[in-house]
């Protein structure tokens, strides 16, 4: 397996960007999947906002959120303490070896990871080696073919391509929302459902730096100027597009 790296990083931008995320605005397509006394692994939890969320849908159920960075496992366990939300623990742990037994989980959980993995399929596969008979995964991830950006203008797609060729150089792909149907099907799930849509960003220039700082410590200085200047139009617009997929485990 090629070697990967988490292209956004670990930056106060970073973690605040995905600290943003809750299940009503990016886990909502498998919320109707998700019911009480469910265990459910959150794979790739992050700062732990979706999987608290997710904790108190499914009470007296628990969920167990796992990623490979410790500073997000901290961040994790001091959000769900502050929210007094108990059926919910996090620990440091790879998607491609998972410390747990075969059928472990109901249902799994997994928000904006496969983009960044070298081998999506193997992780999926290892997903489905703990999940319960007939029990069901929920993936969404973007895809930068269907990025809407406005004004639009020859510098700065070249500077949003110049930054999903980083991630894909880092291992990952970007580019990846389109394939997750062949890919879980690649790893044994059955009765895949996609969907798609699309996310407005409310801040040009929270999004813009987020972008910036990545091709900024690349040595890519032009194209961050780019996206630094398109930020500060006030009538601008980045609607990133999100592709979602639901499957089921038959054996």
């Amino acid at each position: 397996m090629k070697s990967e790296m988490y292209t956004p990083g670990y930056t106060n931008n970073a973690t605040n960007f995905m600290a943003r995320r809750g299940l009503e605005s990016h886990g909502q397509f498998f919320a109707p999947f998700l019911s009480a006394r469910h265990t459910v692994l959150d794979l790739g939890c992050g700062p732990g906002t979706i999987s608290v969320d997710i904790a108190r849908l499914v009470v007296p159920g628990k969920v167990t959120g796992i990623d490979f960075n410790e500073s997000q496992i901290v961040q994790a366990r001091k959000h769900a303490g502050e929210a007094g939300v108990s059926n919910v623990d996090f620990q440091i742990a790879s998607c491609y070896e998972l410390p747990f037994a075969q059928q472990s989980f109901d249902r799994i959980f997994c928000h904006a990871l496969m983009e960044h993995l070298a081998d999506p399929v193997k992780a999926l596969r290892e997903s489905f080696r703990v999940l319960q008979p007939d029990g069901m995964i929920g993936l969404c991830s973007p895809d930068a073919e269907g990025w809407l950006l406005s004004p639009p203008s020859s510098e700065l797609e070249a500077a949003v391509a110049a930054y999903a060729d980083l991630q894909q150089a880092n291992g990952g792909n970007l580019r990846i929302g389109k394939n997750l149907g062949v890919l879980l099907q690649d790893a044994g799930f059955t009765v895949i459902r996609l969907a798609a849509r699309y996310e407005c960003y409310p801040s040009l220039e929270f999004i813009g730096e987020y972008l910036a700082l990545q091709l900024e410590q690349q040595g890519a200085s032009r194209h961050a100027t780019t996206l630094r200047e398109w930020a500060k139009d006030a009538n601008g617009m980045f609607a990133q597009a999100w592709v979602s997929a639901v499957a089921g485990k038959s054996l």
